[in-house]
């Protein structure tokens, strides 16, 4: 008789990360991850399936979502890109709204206070 089988897929995180379990950048979930033009030779699995994902703009949430990995993870494989200058972080312009909106919604809020 056999014991039950492992699922070859799991893996655990402090494995995927090499036992680290903080990033060495300040990510958050919405940081935009675009791939740099330095090519990525050798890494890991992991770090190869994130640099093959990010040669178009997407967040931190959305590349943990695509690739079924904990975000724990991705921050810790993304910051070492970051690092080593394979990829690099963007803020999306629409994500920064304009001045006189911000002044309409102050104006706005010292309306209804009054």
């Amino acid at each position: 008789m056999t014991g039950p089988r492992r699922d070859p897929d799991l893996v655990r995180a402090y494995v995927r990360t090499g036992g680290r379990s903080r990033p060495t950048q300040q990510l958050d979930l919405v940081t935009v991850i675009l791939a740099d033009g330095v090519p990525l030779q050798g890494g890991s699995p992991d770090a190869r399936r994130i640099f093959a994902l990010c040669h178009q703009a997407l967040s931190l949430a959305e590349i943990a979502a695509h690739l079924d990995l904990p975000p724990s993870v991705v921050k810790i494989v993304v910051s070492d890109l970051l690092d080593g200058g394979h990829l690099i972080t963007r803020t999306p312009e629409h994500a920064l709204p304009d001045v006189s909106l911000l002044e309409e919604v102050l104006n706005g809020l010292r309306a209804l206070a009054v």
